[in-house]
């Protein structure tokens, strides 16, 4: 096919008609998506206290890091290895008790939406 050729079949009076079926089949689907409910909105407030109990763990959890960390620097290398041995044993009923206090927190509010109330 040559430039002439093309320029005479994009020049021609008639154009490209669509099928009728066509022009129904994409007016049907306009209607049917203006008719559809509106989307259900994200319940931010809901997730809030969530997301703000994850921001704070993890900057509790950076904290101890950092502290273990520095205390690490101070010692000479046989007593940062004691150090580190000995400190998950000394923190682990924090931990613990942080496990037991989130996993109650999130059953009280499980059941709450479960039953209903908000």
């Amino acid at each position: 096919m040559t430039h002439d050729d093309l320029d005479r079949v994009l020049s021609h009076e008639e154009g490209i008609l669509p099928s009728s079926s066509f022009a129904t089949s994409v007016m049907d689907a306009v209607r049917q998506e203006a008719a559809a409910p509106t989307p259900i909105r994200f319940p931010w407030m809901r997730a809030l206290p969530g997301l703000v109990a994850t921001g704070l763990a993890f900057a509790w959890a950076f904290l101890i890091l950092f502290k273990m960390t520095r205390a690490a620097a101070q010692f000479s290398a046989t007593e940062a290895r004691v150090l580190a041995l000995s400190l998950p044993t000394d923190i682990q009923p924090t931990w613990i008790t942080l496990a037991v206090l989130v996993t109650a927190a999130s059953l009280a509010v499980s059941v709450r939406f479960a039953s209903g109330r908000s």
